[in-house]
């Protein structure tokens, strides 16, 4: 995934003074990616007491524990800004809790498949966003979007079960389909919903945007490192 760079504040200055447009952006942008990392170890923890052994239930709780330091950090950056962190997320609970309840899967290889593949693309989603957010709070972004280990667990572990069984390649690349258009519908409402938020991505008046192409690259984007994500499991996207 292409990268875009933007230098939108000179060094040393506070981007949030005189743009409250912009930190509003910024609040609702930490709000919903901690209501998602929250949720992220909510589910990994209840992912990992249906693992089908001990390796791989310590796994997964590895996995959730990263995921909680990620929530916390981005709690700690809200409250530093001032705000209420339960007031941040409060937006994001529904629509998010709203897709979860859409892709309940169905089983231990689901699950696998869901944590990869439709949290990549959220995570992938959010990584654009942070192209057009100030350094500081970009780096936080991509530091707790990093994958923690959850890539090679999954992967790993869905090619052993199809290398055991073929037949559930199809109902698992059937899933992926399916995680897929979830994801996306639920970043463009994301975009589109939150007027601070999609100010990010159409910019101000001292803060570069994208223009409607640009963002039809990025949703191809998005589209293509799912192809590859499908790939790496050993599924036909």
């Amino acid at each position: 995934m292409a990268d875009v760079e933007h230098e939108n504040v000179p060094p040393g200055t506070d981007p949030f003074t005189d743009d409250p447009t912009y930190r509003a952006a910024v609040v609702d942008l930490l709000g919903a990616l901690a209501y998602g990392e929250l949720t992220a170890f909510s589910r990994l923890a209840a992912d990992a007491e249906l693992a089908p052994g001990q390796p791989a239930k310590a796994a997964l709780a590895r996995l959730a524990v990263a995921e909680f330091h990620h929530y916390e950090a981005l709690v700690a950056r809200i409250a530093e800004m001032g705000e209420d962190p339960e007031q941040a997320m409060a937006p994001f609970i529904a629509p998010i809790d709203a897709f979860h309840d859409r892709t309940k899967p169905g089983s231990w290889l689901e699950g696998l498949v869901k944590a990869y593949v439709g949290d990549g693309i959220a995570t992938d989603f959010y990584r654009e966003v942070s192209a057009y957010v100030d350094p500081s709070t970009q780096e936080l972004v991509r530091s707790v979007l990093q994958d923690v280990g959850q890539a090679d667990f999954a992967v790993r572990t869905v090619r052993e079960a199809i290398d055991a069984d073929p037949r559930i390649a199809g109902r698992l690349a059937l899933w992926g389909r399916r995680l897929v258009g979830e994801a996306l519908s639920q970043a463009q409402r994301v975009a589109v919903e939150r007027d601070a938020l999609a100010s990010l991505l159409v910019g101000g008046t001292n803060r570069p945007g994208a223009d409607l192409a640009e963002i039809g690259r990025m949703f191809a984007r998005l589209t293509d490192e799912h192809t590859r994500r499908m790939g790496r499991l050993g599924l036909a996207a």
